[in-house]
C-alpha cells in the first residue's frame, strides 16, 4: 500500500448521517483509527444536529447545512486542543449526530388504577391511555444527561423511562386540574393540556421536548366502574317514569339475545303488567274492607241502636278477612285474633 492510499484511508474528508432507520436519536460517526481532515466537510441535513466531543467534553454543536471544518469553524474545539491559526494538521474527535424530528405516535398507559382525588367522590382509582410525541431539543444536555459514550440510542430505549416519567407526574397534574371523573371525557383537552405542563419540565431536564400529549381513554376498574353504574341507576330511580324507560332500554337487547327474543320480553312486560294491575285491585279492596269495618266500628262505639246490615253479619266479615288473607294484606296472626273476636262475640 503506498503512502498516498494509507492517508487517503485514514483521513476523512466527508462526514454525514443518512438516518435511513427510523427511531434512531443518537448516532456516533465510526472513528475507529481515523482522523478528520482539516478542512473537511460537515454535512448536517434538516431535523438534525451535529455534536463534537473531545475526550468526552462536548466541544461545538452544528445545525443544519455544510460546515467546513477548520480552526474558524472550531474554535471551542482549537481552544481545547491549544490550535493556532497556523495549525493545519488532521486531528481526532467523536462526532454524534442527533434526530432532531418529532417522534410520533408514542403509547402511554396506567398498568395499574392509580389514585386520584376528585371532588364528586373523594378518592377514584382510574386508568388513562393515550399517546404523545416528542423529539431531542437540546444535543448537548442529551448526550449529557442520557447519551454518555453510548454508539446509539434509540426511541425504544427510552420507552421506561419515559413512560415512569409520564406516570409519576400523571395522578399530580389531574388533582390540579380540578377537573371532576365525571367530566373528564368531555374535557380531555384541557386534561391533556394539565398533564403536559406538569410533564414538561421532566422532558426537558433530559434535553427532550414535549410536542404533544393525548388523552385517548379515561376509564374506572370495573368493580367501581359497576358500582357508578349502580348510583346512576339510584338517581334515574328518583323519577320513576324515566327510572322505567331506562330498565326497558336495557332489557331489549338482552332480550333479543335470549330464548324467546322480544316477543318473550313482551310477554314478560305484559305479565309484569297484568300483576300490577292485580296488586292494586286488592289493595283497593283491602282499603275499602278496613274501612267498612272502621264505619261499623265507628257506629258502635256512638252507640247506635240500629240492627246491623244483613252485609255485616258474622259470617260475611269472615268472609272478607279471609279475603284480606288471602291476597297477603294481612298476617295469618291477625286473621286469627280477629277471627277468635268475631266467634267470641257470636257465642255472646
Amino acid at each position: 500500500m503506498s503512502l498516498g492510499d494509507f492517508i487517503k484511508k485514514q483521513f476523512i474528508d466527508i462526514l454525514q448521517w443518512t438516518d435511513q432507520s427510523d427511531g434512531v436519536l443518537m448516532w456516533r460517526y465510526p472513528m475507529t483509527d481515523q482522523e478528520i481532515q482539516y478542512g473537511g466537510s460537515l454535512t448536517v441535513r434538516e431535523a438534525q444536529s451535529a455534536v463534537f466531543v473531545n475526550e468526552g467534553t462536548v466541544a461545538d454543536v452544528f445545525g443544519p447545512g455544510k460546515h467546513t471544518l477548520t480552526t474558524q469553524t472550531l474554535p471551542v474545539l482549537t481552544y481545547l486542543k491549544n490550535w493556532d491559526k497556523l495549525f493545519e494538521s488532521p486531528f481526532k474527535s467523536d462526532v454524534y449526530f442527533f434526530s432532531t424530528r418529532q417522534q410520533i405516535g408514542r403509547r402511554w398507559g396506567t398498568p395499574q388504577a392509580i389514585s386520584v382525588r376528585d371532588k364528586d367522590f373523594g378518592m377514584v382509582r382510574m386508568r388513562a391511555f393515550g399517546l404523545y410525541a416528542f423529539r431531542v431539543a437540546d444535543p448537548r444536555k442529551f448526550y449529557t444527561e442520557i447519551a454518555g459514550n453510548r454508539a446509539q440510542v434509540t426511541v425504544d430505549e427510552l420507552d421506561e423511562q419515559l413512560d415512569g416519567t409520564v406516570l409519576a407526574s400523571l395522578a399530580a397534574a389531574i388533582g390540579k386540574s380540578g377537573v371532576p371523573f365525571l367530566d373528564m371525557a368531555a374535557n380531555q383537552t384541557l386534561l391533556a393540556q394539565a398533564i403536559a405542563a406538569e410533564i414538561g419540565p421532566a422532558f426537558d431536564a433530559m434535553g427532550l421536548a414535549l410536542d404533544s400529549f393525548m388523552i385517548q381513554s379515561v376509564s374506572l376498574p370495573e368493580p367501581l366502574q359497576e358500582a357508578l353504574d349502580k348510583r346512576i341507576a339510584m338517581g334515574m330511580a328518583g323519577n320513576l317514569d324515566a327510572y322505567a324507560k331506562f330498565q326497558t332500554a336495557n332489557a331489549i337487547p338482552i332480550a333479543a339475545g335470549n330464548e324467546g327474543g322480544l316477543g318473550g320480553l313482551g310477554a314478560q312486560l305484559g305479565a309484569g303488567a297484568a300483576i300490577g294491575a292485580a296488586m292494586g285491585q286488592a289493595l283497593g279492596a283491602g282499603q275499602a274492607a278496613m274501612g267498612a269495618a272502621a264505619g261499623a266500628a265507628a257506629g258502635a262505639g256512638a252507640g247506635a241502636a240500629a240492627a246491623p246490615a244483613a252485609s255485616d253479619s258474622p259470617e260475611d266479615r269472615l268472609g272478607k278477612l279471609k279475603g284480606l288473607l288471602d291476597r297477603g294484606l294481612i298476617t295469618q296472626a291477625d286473621f286469627d285474633s280477629t277471627k277468635a273476636e268475631i266467634l267470641r262475640k257470636l257465642a255472646g
